[in-house]
């Protein structure tokens, strides 16, 4: 029975021991590492097991290491957090990285998410959120911080679409076949559609690209390469 005993708590040991989540965490600030260190260590399924004052740094530890996921600063030393962000995702793509930062700004998040960060927490996080943020990329579900995620929904509302994004694939056509100095009745044959439609193009595409021309609509499709330099049909 004894023997059972002792089999049975090591089994219970071992799948402890398989639960536990082993973390590397990556900053240029000592106090704001061991800050991090002590709170995770009240967690038991959360193991700190190695620390880096830069991206290069954090790479390397992580080859050694193979944590699990890694609690990683956007602004450090050297290559930086997003350009190691993007190293750990193509070297070792089995390690879930957190940006976990000060800054908010939308292009940020944007790049770190991209770059293939699985969350995007700021500093102030309070010990369970981490904590949670941490066993969730853990198993593959992303976090963002409800400041960053409005950062960027800020940044993506107020990006400027570019020029001609709202042109359909037949516009584009036509507005190829404009640049070749084709004649409306040209583009018709070319098409095999009417000239009248043609010109309810030309219309659609003058109105779309706010030029007062044909020969303004053709300058700002050259200048903006909106037209691709393949056949028209393509």
């Amino acid at each position: 029975m004894s023997e059972h005993l002792n089999e049975h708590t090591a089994h219970q040991s071992m799948i402890s021991l398989t639960s536990v989540i082993r973390i590397v965490i990556a900053d240029d600030h000592p106090i704001f590492r061991k800050g991090i260190t002590y709170s995770l260590s009240s967690f038991d399924d959360l193991d700190v097991v190695g620390q880096a004052s830069t991206g290069e740094e954090a790479l390397q530890l992580c080859k050694e290491l193979q944590p699990d996921v890694v609690l990683i600063d956007l602004k450090m030393p050297g290559q930086g957090g997003v350009a190691t962000i993007r190293a750990l995702h193509e070297d070792l793509p089995e390690v879930q990285t957190i940006a976990l930062t000060n800054f908010q700004w939308g292009e940020l998040v944007e790049e770190a998410i991209s770059s293939g960060a699985i969350g995007y927490l700021l500093k102030d996080v309070a010990e369970e959120e981490l904590a949670k943020s941490i066993r969730l990329a853990h198993q593959g579900v992303p976090t963002l911080a409800p400041e960053a995620g409005k950062a960027l929904v800020e940044m993506v509302a107020n990006r400027t679409p570019q020029l001609g994004h709202n042109l359909t694939k037949r516009e584009r056509q036509v507005l190829a076949l404009m640049v070749q100095a084709r004649s409306n009745h040209e583009i018709a044959h070319e098409l095999v559609i009417t000239p009248a439609t043609v010109k309810f193009h030309v219309r659609r595409i003058r109105s779309k690209l706010g030029t007062s021309s044909r020969t303004d609509t053709v300058v700002l499709a050259l200048q903006h390469q909106l037209v691709p330099t393949g056949s028209p049909r393509e």
